[in-house]
């Protein structure tokens, strides 16, 4: 619990300090309920300090050599690894991820920071042409300045360094806030990688606090030019609302409601490994998971017996125990709210194939099949280890259920025949989609995003260059102009 002894504070400007808020963020283990650290919120006199400290850092690391920029990347990933154990076990406590969930987080983590070091050297300039004689157009891209990065609790570490990292490769200062459910893991322990990776004080500042301490202080500041937000689409549109009234870029990855489609010719058993994992993985708190799991009728019976035989194997529990596939949810305000839209969803009519029992903040799975149509948990993303079983007729009718949801994330297409698999694919209106596979995945040069309620832009890869630079024109007259008067 070293962790959370030492980060339990704000980083500002390079230093290590106590909010100077009236009240503490209670930092809760959501398995056993154990207090692992308290933390006094910031205030809006804060967020200002952080952003004016991230201002002046900036030209000078925009400065810099991107050669020597990537240094610092280069020992964060080395710090990760010689502290690897150690941070699984944050994730764990703070989380209550489940060892496997850990490990591919911090895999993750890596490989994000591994195409930091990559992106440092990514930015191009241009020569175009001009219509004017003896005129050079240049076109060069530009840091944007400053980040404001508000990241959210199902994969803290990584949502977090996902962001601050390539804004900082391409030469931007940042402000990071963490989510209130995980401030050490999203927030205080990447500040304290950077740190010790030798990244120079006040080029990344993390403000621990809530909207109800700050208001939209993070948001219309008038340092950050843009702001990456991770988290429900309830929360990024405001944010969105926010950044357009005050001129900022508005970077956007928000909630989903993904359908994984069994066709007629799938393989069952695999389609049923797939369908579990992406339903299960992290309690089914992960934005790209897959909420409905379409199957054609005509292997509707096989793949509904293998899948629940498949789903009453998971072991709910202790996290830390490695034999663990369920662990808590984040608090018990979701574990109510999943628990509740079971029973709603039941007494609507649905039948409950395995009706998962609550206990605590431990949720068991459910999955529910003869979902009336129109009932609202077919409409919306459930953050929990509920599955939807839903069969179709034809491949027009599974395109058309997997479109009636007003998100558009991730998806996923399972048949014999994988350009069957990638012309129905088209016809899906979502950011992302996969043959063959499930439906959560993230990789560090592919872009990532969603359609209609999931978000606006993308991340990783080139996409990083769109949201965290800007590019400037520069043009040079090496003759004479002629002007009208």
């Amino acid at each position: 619990m070293s962790f959370f002894t030492e980060l339990a504070l704000q980083y500002i400007d390079g230093e290590w300090k106590p909010g100077s808020g009236s009240w503490d963020i209670i930092d809760f283990n959501p398995y056993d309920g154990e207090k692992l650290a308290s933390i006094t919120v910031a205030t809006a006199a804060e967020v200002d300090q952080a952003y004016r400290a991230a201002e002046r850092a900036q030209e000078q690391w925009a400065g810099t050599n991107p050669y020597a920029r990537r240094l610092v990347f280069e020992k964060a990933l080395r710090i990760i690894e010689d502290r690897e154990q150690e941070i699984a076990e944050t994730i764990v406590a703070e989380l209550g991820g489940t060892r496997l969930k850990a490990a591919f987080e911090l895999h993750l983590a890596k490989e994000f920071l591994r195409e930091a070091i990559q992106l440092a050297l990514r930015p191009e300039g241009r020569i175009l042409p001009s219509p004017v004689d003896g005129k050079e157009n240049r076109v060069y891209r530009v840091p944007v300045g400053v980040v404001g990065v508000i990241s959210p609790f199902n994969f803290p570490f990584l949502l977090s360094i996902k962001s601050v990292a390539p804004a900082l490769a391409l030469g931007n200062a940042v402000v990071l806030k963490p989510h209130q459910n995980t401030p050490v893991c999203g927030g205080s322990l990447v500040a304290k990688v950077f740190e010790d990776a030798g990244l120079p004080p006040g080029l990344l500042n993390v403000v621990i606090t809530d909207i109800a301490e700050i208001g939209d202080a993070l948001l219309e500041h008038p340092v950050p030019k843009a702001i990456s937000f991770t988290g429900s689409d309830k929360v990024g549109r405001h944010v969105a609302t926010v950044c357009a009234a005050n001129f900022k870029h508005a970077i956007l990855e928000l909630g989903g409601n993904s359908a994984l489609i069994v066709l007629d010719d799938a393989d069952v058993d695999y389609a049923v490994d797939a369908a579990v994992f992406s339903r299960f993985v992290h309690q089914g708190q992960v934005c790209m998971a897959a909420n409905r799991i379409l199957v054609d009728r005509s292997v509707e019976a096989e793949f509904t017996e293998k899948f629940v035989a498949k789903v009453r194997t998971l072991n709910v529990g202790d996290p830390a125990d490695p034999a663990t596939h369920i662990g808590p949810l984040i608090n018990s305000s979701q574990a109510e709210a999943v628990t509740s839209l079971v029973e709603q969803t039941v007494r609507s009519g649905a039948t409950a194939l395995v009706h998962g029992a609550t206990e605590g903040n431990l949720v068991a799975p459910s999955v529910l099949t003869g979902i009336p149509a129109g009932s609202p948990v077919l409409t919306q993303e459930i953050f929990g280890p509920v599955a939807l079983l839903i069969p179709f007729d034809g491949e027009d009718e599974a395109v058309r259920i997997a479109n009636d949801s007003p998100y558009g994330l991730s998806g996923a297409v399972h048949t014999a025949d994988v350009e069957r698999g990638v012309r129905l694919a088209k016809r899906v209106h979502t950011g992302m989609i996969h043959i063959n596979d499930g439906t959560v995945h993230d990789e560090p040069i592919v872009p990532f995003g969603g359609e209609k309620h999931s978000g606006v832009g993308r991340l990783n890869g080139d996409a990083m260059l769109d949201a965290f630079t800007t590019q400037k024109w520069i043009s040079v007259q090496h003759g004479r102009s002629r002007f009208p008067f």
